[in-house]
């Protein structure tokens, strides 16, 4: 585009903003009608249909609007459809004059983007990484799509799928020339009766259960690094063994974990001022990016008699916002420069809310002392992985990757235990925000927005930041449920993607191991307080009648139920041998007096489950049977899928994750494909040539087993490069070693005692 085009359309666009009407339809009608560049052609056309419906030239907008419906994009299409809609409602009699607030967003990868400054009744510009278009209006078109590309692009845009009116997309590569989402702009209530007072105990136990559990591993990793050092003293020479190290750590432990929690405030802000480059947040500048932010936190405090948390940033471009403190008087609330440019005044002003609702529910507190013992770990982690990227040799590397990964194991035993209490605050904290401001679909909007953000951030950086990870458990929402979430909106609506999250009877399983709540169940229940309050919801969900086979997912975890009946098993052979003892008929006394091989039948039994699941867990792959990309967004709307089901699948993307020893364990392997990301998991085999670090980066075809789960995933049979390396990951010789194993130790243990 000559850059002279390039400015008008630039010009044009931002006086539309401004609410300049003419001048921004002076600026446009030329870029419209101009042939040299299709793409700013039709965000010109699109702009002249705002600009003139909104000076009140409805006819000349018609016109433009049927113009764009024999477009070539189908995408256009649609909303020139809806937009022609809309103008002829205007002409009708008994239609009445509305105010109409109307948002779009013009925007290119390679700049950087601004946060909207706009009050509510003007006309709104939102210009986040990869984002969106809002408008509420019953008279002119809902939603303007406008995206800025390079001119050398000129791939067709795949169609988008509509639901309930509602239609997601959004640009995923320079490949597809259009890129947007529709949000409805559901309304906020204007006066809300309060909401019916939630039970804390869970909460409060919740709580109380992660500082011990946090406690307890703590202590556990204590005694065994202590023994281990303990020992190694005694075999060398010259040296004794510590006497310190013999005492038992437990009431010092004890008291030092409770220090740290008052003091937390201090020490996070240190680390996160050194690790992360955080700062002062001045609350006139927050006032700049939402005034009713500072409304909130203000009235918030006012009313609960707390001085007014202090505000910090993160110089961080992915979305994320986090609390930390040990009492309300001395918390803290820290945002991300990307969160202020990606949402709007008033879902900032939610997503403020929310931290409040920490701060209410004290939870903050143990999640602060868990921050703060994580954090140093996560930190000598990096280090020590950067350390082996600068060792040449693979035999002084090794042992250096080997203790990053045990560093790492740490790290994640320790955040573990905060799994819980991090699911279950959100679900009170969504509802504090929502009770405090009257607007749950802003907090619906601004959830989804921060979930493209952070998909669009690891997208950039083509893998998982070091920050996005170390501070996932505060976040409001998880960096891996962001992967398929924040891509998929160019080729499946949010509701046909969440359904599996709302209508899956057995969908609560399988978040043991999440660190965040499914994001289906969590905006359901938002769209409930909206319904609550006679609200129309931001997104709506059809019930969807459950067709999973409860024998399906017995089958999946199938490993589990191996265990209690291991213990019948055991319970059985306790009271045959009792009996032949009592008849005198078998004396076996000293065996069932060492109830160890209570522990052999439970490690039989999950073996025989986990060899009932391998046939079905991983089947043959046959070239009929493989799906490719075009077919994952069917995939992810099933609602009725599970695991188990195992579709195979043959995908082709560019695999992305972190290189080096960092990666060594495989933990961040991300495809990325024209259908968004999709998490991937790996396991390393011995005496392979190639790494699965050496394929990051690069254009790949995975082949393996599609698992529909909280977060999707592919278990990978084969990575296969362009220059025709492969990997093989050998998930069934896996799954058929681990099996082997237990029922070989349970044996023994069943035997030998």
């Amino acid at each position: 585009m000559p850059s002279h085009a390039k400015s008008s359309l630039e010009a044009g666009l931002v006086a539309l903003k401004q609410g300049n009407y003419q001048t921004a339809i002076a600026q446009l009608e030329p870029i419209a009608k101009s042939q040299s560049n299709a793409t700013a052609s039709l965000q010109a056309q699109v702009g002249l249909v705002m600009a003139y419906a909104r000076s009140g030239e409805v006819p000349k907008a018609i016109a433009i609007s049927q113009n764009l419906i024999e477009s070539n994009n189908l995408q256009v299409q649609e909303w020139a459809t809806r937009a022609l809609e809309h103008l002829t409602k205007r002409k009708k009699p008994d239609q009445e004059s509305k105010n109409v607030e109307t948002g779009f967003v013009a925007f290119d990868n390679s700049t950087p983007v601004t946060p909207p400054i706009t009050p509510p009744e003007t006309p709104t510009l939102e210009e986040p990484n990869d984002q969106v278009i809002e408008t509420k209006s019953d008279d002119t078109p809902p939603m303007v799509p406008l995206v800025r590309l390079k001119a050398t692009v000129a791939t067709p845009l795949p169609p988008a799928a509509p639901l309930n009116g509602f239609m997601g997309s959004v640009t995923r590569t320079q490949a597809k020339l259009f890129g947007v989402i529709y949000w409805r702009q559901a309304q906020r209530a204007k006066a809300w009766q309060p909401l019916r007072k939630p039970k804390l105990i869970p909460l409060r136990l919740l709580s109380a259960g992660t500082f011990i559990a946090l406690f307890w591993v703590i202590r556990e990793i204590l005694k065994l690094a202590m023994g281990f050092i303990n020992q190694t003293l005694v075999k060398l020479p010259y040296l004794e063994p510590l006497q310190l190290l013999y005492r038992d750590p437990t009431k010092l432990l004890l008291v030092v974990l409770v220090i740290l929690i008052g003091i937390s405030p201090w020490l996070l802000d240190l680390l996160l001022a050194n690790l992360y480059g955080q700062r002062e947040f001045p609350k006139d500048v927050l006032n700049a990016h939402s005034r009713e932010a500072v409304r909130v936190l203000q009235r918030c405090c006012q009313q609960r008699h707390w001085p007014l948390p202090k505000l910090r940033i993160l110089p961080i471009a992915a979305p994320i916002i986090l609390t930390y403190g040990s009492l309300p008087r001395n918390a803290r609330i820290v945002v991300s420069q990307g969160l202020l440019e990606q949402l709007a005044d008033d879902e900032i002003a939610i997503i403020y809310a929310t931290q409040l609702g920490h701060i209410a529910h004290w939870d903050f507190a143990v999640m602060s002392l868990l921050l703060l013992v994580t954090l140093p770990i996560y930190k000598l982690y990096q280090q020590v992985s950067e350390l082996g990227d600068k060792i040449s040799g693979k035999i002084w590397r090794s042992p250096v990757t080997i203790l990053a990964s045990l560093i790492y194991g740490v790290w994640s035993l320790l955040t573990g235990t905060g799994l819980w209490l991090s699911r279950l605050r959100l679900y009170y904290s969504d509802r504090v925000a929502a009770e405090i401001t009257g607007n749950p679909n802003a907090l619906i909007r601004a959830l989804l927005k921060i979930a493209i953000g952070i998909a669009a951030d690891i997208q950039k950086q083509e893998h998982t930041s070091w920050q996005l990870e170390s501070l996932n458990l505060l976040t409001p929402v998880s960096h891996q449920q962001s992967l398929s979430l924040g891509t998929i909106a160019s080729n499946l609506s949010f509701e046909s993607f969440l359904k599996w999250d709302n209508a899956n009877p057995y969908r609560q399983w399988f978040t043991i191991n999440n660190s965040h709540p499914l994001m289906g169940d969590r905006i359901e229940r938002l769209c409930q307080i909206a319904r609550h309050w006679h609200l129309d919801t931001e997104l709506h969900f059809a019930s969807v009648p459950s067709k999973v086979k409860r024998q399906s997912f017995l089958l999946q975890i199938a490993p589990w139920l191996g265990i209690p009946l291991g213990v019948l098993f055991a319970a059985l052979v306790w009271l045959t041998w009792q009996l032949a003892f009592a008849l005198k008929f078998l004396n076996l006394k000293w065996i069932y007096e060492d109830w160890s091989f209570i522990t052999g039948c439970l490690l039989i039994g999950f073996s025989i489950g986990t060899v009932m699941r391998i046939n079905s867990f991983f089947p043959d792959i046959k070239p009929a049977t493989l799906q490719t990309d075009d077919y994952l967004p069917t995939l992810l709307a099933d609602p009725s899928a599970l695991p188990i089901d195992s579709i195979s699948v043959r995908i082709v993307g560019k695999l992305l994750g972190r290189q080096g020893t960092s990666n060594s364990l495989a933990q961040d392997l991300i495809l990325q494909s024209s259908a968004g990301l999709v998490k991937l998991h790996h396991i390393s085999w011995l005496g392979q040539s190639v790494n699965h670090q050496d394929l990051i980066g690069r254009q790949i075809i995975v082949t393996g087993w599609f698992r529909r789960g909280a977060t999707p995933w592919i278990d990978i049979q084969t990575l296969e490069a362009q220059s025709g390396k492969t990997i093989h990951s050998p998930h069934p010789i896996w799954s058929i070693f681990l099996a082997v194993a237990a029922q070989a130790w349970g044996a023994y243990v069943f035997l030998t005692g």
